[in-house]
């Protein structure tokens, strides 16, 4: 969990970062920005408050992390405040190198320095790096003798930052901790920011291990279970709800706990094992058969975990536990498939 109350913002810089394949530029600052308080407290608020989830991630390299420019810069500004503004000239020139795609736009982006930002309870230094690409137009009203006059103007609303990455200064050999967001791309042209820009990958932490043990469990039920055995949807609806239910309530995840209570059957079970082996080798993770359960990816990956039967275009189910009233049938009247409900009121 990140905790902002105390944090101390030493510097920023602002720079201006173009388009590269439009040949827009970079217009570097040659001073750091002087702020007073409202304005500081205005602008932690808008770098910080979008940092609500707890994925956290490495800056990474495949040869050597020093060759992670992120990492270099960021490295030098830990172990030497006075380079700050060297360094965020180097950082915004690394973005513009990175800002190839066409649906890339210009924007200001900002460098700070901050102080005690606390992260799993310590508090560390950390280098924020912003960008802000989106404008809004707002209505300024004002007296004007005994009436009011009205303009408009363009502005950056600070309630929604479109891309920002934390980098603290923890976790130094494995590429320092991160956190990022980039509200306003989701395409393709969002990689440039995070595999480009920042090149992250997944920090191994009990965030990682939930998040993981999740998809594999839901991979397993929506597409390997139905090639192995005969299986309805409601069977498959009952399992992913059983799964969730077992890491909502537990602290641990303990493998042949979740086998025992969820899976049950021995033959789904072996099945299970085998397709949990072949799921980590296929995509180079570790899923460990114990590790302590983040709660905040059990919400977040429990959203596209969806317990519903979907029936043509028609109907949806929506199964929230206690698949045994849930009975299918075949009319051979109709010539059609059926469900039957079983409850004891309605609301």
């Amino acid at each position: 969990m990140l905790v902002t109350t105390e944090v101390q913002l030493e510097s920023i810089i602002l720079h201006k970062v173009g388009n590269k394949s439009r040949d827009e530029g970079v217009k570097l600052s040659r001073n750091e920005l002087k702020l007073d308080g409202a304005v500081k407290e205005l602008l932690l608020k808008y770098f910080l408050s979008p940092f609500k989830q707890d994925e956290y991630f490495n800056l990474h390299h495949e040869s050597d992390i020093n060759l992670n420019e992120v990492y270099a810069f960021c490295a030098a500004i830990f172990d030497n405040p006075e380079t700050f503004q060297e360094q965020s000239e180097n950082l915004a020139r690394h973005l513009y190198e990175q800002s190839n795609h066409a649906k890339i736009k210009e924007g200001e982006f900002y460098v700070t320095f901050m102080k005690d930002l606390v992260v799993h309870g310590e508090a560390v230094d950390a280098v924020g790096v912003f960008k802000s690409e989106s404008r809004e137009t707002y209505l300024k009203v004002y007296p004007n003798g005994d009436n009011f006059d009205i303009d408009s103007e363009d502005g950056i609303n600070i309630n929604k930052l479109d891309k920002g990455a934390l980098i603290f200064n923890t976790d130094r050999y494995k590429g320092f901790m991160v956190a990022t967001v980039d509200t306003l791309n989701k395409g393709n042209e969002a990689q440039y920011w995070r595999e480009e820009f920042l090149r992250l990958k997944s920090r191994e932490d009990i965030y990682f291990h939930t998040r993981n043990m999740m998809d594999l469990c839901k991979t397993f039920v929506e597409e390997h279970m139905p090639e192995q055995f005969e299986v309805t949807r409601v069977d498959q609806v009952d399992l992913l709800n059983k799964s969730v239910s077992f890491l909502r309530e537990k602290e641990t995840f303990n493998i042949q706990e979740f086998q025992n209570e969820v899976i049950a059957q021995p033959d789904l079970i072996e099945s299970f094992q085998e397709y949990k082996a072949q799921y980590a080798a296929n995509n180079e993770i570790p899923l460990y058969d114990e590790f302590d359960i983040s709660a905040t990816a059990v919400k977040k990956q429990s959203k596209f975990m969806k317990s519903i039967i979907k029936l043509d275009k028609n109907f949806h189910i929506y199964v929230h536990g206690n698949a045994s009233d849930i009975v299918k049938g075949y009319d051979e009247e109709k010539g059609m498939h059926f469900y039957q409900l079983f409850y004891r009121e309605e609301s």
